[in-house]
């Protein structure tokens, strides 16, 4: 880890507070899928930052932040405003949010709450942690711009050299992050804490307050639960607020006494996560990783997790098919790791996914009603329906997206392609809909492309590059279009009603797909009509078949017949 763990320093008897049963643990999805790369949004001091906009939208009338104030208060660009709010709605921890609910149309008038807007805001300057097989610490911290002289030698690799310089074993687990995470957040607790706070006028000592209210918008970061328990509202875990009566307005609570109670669960929760770090590198057997799901490095021994708030991990698929629907899966979270030469399929309705590492491969995934981060791969074809993606770090992929938001493009990207959706499968519709996707909406051409470097990742930039643009994506040429085609495995238990792909597609892709389909009749019905000799035939017939081999290698559909493999 960045820093190290301190022991808390309050003043008051520990004794006098009880401690939470239930282990505090960090929300993965804003440290995940929350961070932009957009230079103005790193504060060096977030409070001084981020105090003009708590001061301006604080009265109860001004509770929610709009594209337009917030562009002008941080002096960013209207796209890069609209970003903001649509990247903190697909992290926000509360499903009834307004901004949640957006159609897209409405998001940049109906704004974000201030609260967690000045939480999403701040965390910007979280910095990701480093393989753990570099033990110097000291000289990486958890704050941009403090970078890894270890930065300059990855940033001449290309994105599968640099995943495979960092194999699984060097890779911080889940438990890892979780570790990190919560010790940026002790670092930071009582910057946090005064931002939320609110002044209690006429008062010399204690002056700080936080209300329930406030204090329960700390959901957006930390949330109490054991793997596979739905959690604890976090009001009901903290004992100043958990006998309140729920008709009547809780009394707000000193912001001292919070930060003291906050800090010693998560030094509790910190010790216990070691342990189980350190246990599992010493060969415990319950020392197991909290969050290993998947197949470790075989798609036959994979199995879902055992936890709903857990990951799905499909890793280490090589030169094989793998296929997974919603029946198969116990989360709705699926990590796509370290698989190359392999088709793989995951047909369920998910709320996050996040493909990393991968090579010569074609991934397929379902409806995302959150986001899709794709990040460190190469030569991959992707086939999204989501409601956003953020590529980040890969080479001469294709993506073929169904997408309501921009796609956004960061880091180091070379030779990328997007291209309309052009698939389905029988339950693919229904998918949407309960992910919340809107099939007529499909902004797969409309790209965002910000910083070429991404401030939180110390292994994929050098230290000292300028905050240049990152390479975008070009349109895939129509004529190069087809359709993929997902096999049936499940006909007898199928019960979908999709019988297309449900995004329309533009155009000029539809005109290139009605010509394939009816040069392929013609010439069809060219060799049944032509009069040749049966050796004749079969020196065509050949000849189409070598054509067609070169064809399959040469576009990168050979990796389709993975599926006719028998799993």
């Amino acid at each position: 880890m960045a820093d190290p763990i301190e022991p808390s320093t309050s003043s008051s008897d520990p004794n006098s507070i009880p401690m939470p049963t239930a282990i505090l643990h960090p929300r993965r999805e804003p440290f995940e899928h929350g961070l932009l790369t957009i230079q103005k949004l790193i504060f060096n001091d977030p409070v001084q930052a981020l105090t003009p906009l708590k001061q301006k939208f604080a009265s109860p009338s001004t509770q929610r932040v709009d594209s337009a104030a917030l562009a002008e208060l941080l002096q960013i660009s209207f796209d890069h405003s609209r970003l903001v709010l649509e990247t903190l709605a697909s992290v926000l921890h509360s499903e009834s949010d307004p901004l949640v609910t957006a159609l897209p149309d409405d998001v940049d008038s109906i704004g974000a709450d201030l609260r967690d807007l000045i939480l999403f805001l701040y965390i910007q300057s979280y910095k990701r942690l480093l393989p753990r097989s570099h033990k110097d610490s000291a000289a990486v911290a958890d704050v941009w711009p403090s970078m890894s002289a270890f930065d300059g030698y990855l940033s001449a690799l290309s994105p599968l050299q640099l995943v495979r310089s960092n194999s699984r074993r060097f890779m911080p687990s889940q438990a890892d992050e979780e570790a990190h995470q919560l010790s940026y957040l002790q670092k930071h607790l009582a910057n946090i804490l005064s931002l939320l706070s609110e002044h209690v006028e006429g008062e010399s000592e204690e002056s700080l307050v936080l209300t329930m209210e406030g204090f329960e918008h700390l959901g957006f970061l930390i949330h109490f639960g054991d793997k596979g328990s739905e959690g604890v509202p976090l009001s009901q875990a903290a004992p100043f607020f958990a006998n309140s009566d729920p008709d009547m307005p809780a009394a707000p609570v000193p912001v001292s006494q919070v930060h003291d109670w906050l800090l010693q669960t998560i030094a509790s929760s910190l010790e216990s996560i070691t342990e189980k770090v350190s246990a599992k590198e010493n060969g415990s057997p319950s020392g197991s990783d909290q969050d290993v799901a998947m197949a470790d490095a075989s798609p036959s021994s994979a199995k879902a997790s055992p936890s709903a708030r857990s990951p799905c991990f499909v890793e280490g698929v090589s030169k094989s098919s793998y296929v997974k629907q919603a029946s198969d899966l116990k989360s709705s979270s699926v990590k796509v790791i370290n698989c190359h030469d392999s088709t793989i399929y995951i047909l369920a309705p998910l709320r996050y996914a996040i493909i990393y590492g991968c090579s010569d491969a074609t991934i397929v995934l379902g409806a995302v009603g959150k986001a899709v981060r794709v990040e460190h791969c190469e030569r991959v074809h992707v086939i999204i329906a989501a409601k956003r993606v953020c590529i980040a770090n890969c080479r001469e992929c294709v993506f073929f997206l169904g997408v309501n938001q921009r796609p956004l493009f960061v880091g180091d990207n070379h030779k990328l392609q997007v291209a309309p959706y052009n698939t389905y499968y029988s339950q693919l519709e229904e998918h949407l809909t309960e992910v919340g996707i809107v099939s007529t909406i499909n902004r797969w051409d409309e790209a965002l492309s910000i910083s070429v470097i991404d401030l939180h990742d110390s292994l994929s930039h050098p230290a000292g590059v300028s905050d240049a643009q990152s390479e975008s994506a070009t349109c895939l040429d129509p004529d190069q279009f087809t359709n993929f085609l997902i096999p049936n495995w499940f006909e007898n238990e199928s019960t979908g009603s999709t019988k297309d792909n449900p995004f329309p597609l533009p155009d000029a892709y539809m005109t290139s797909q009605q010509r394939n389909q009816k040069n392929l009749s013609e010439i069809k019905q060219m060799l049944r009509e032509a009069p040749l000799e049966e050796n004749r035939k079969r020196e065509l017939s050949s000849a189409l078949h070598v054509y067609f081999k070169d064809w399959l290698y040469a576009s990168g559909n050979i990796r389709q017949l993975y599926c006719l493999q028998g799993d």
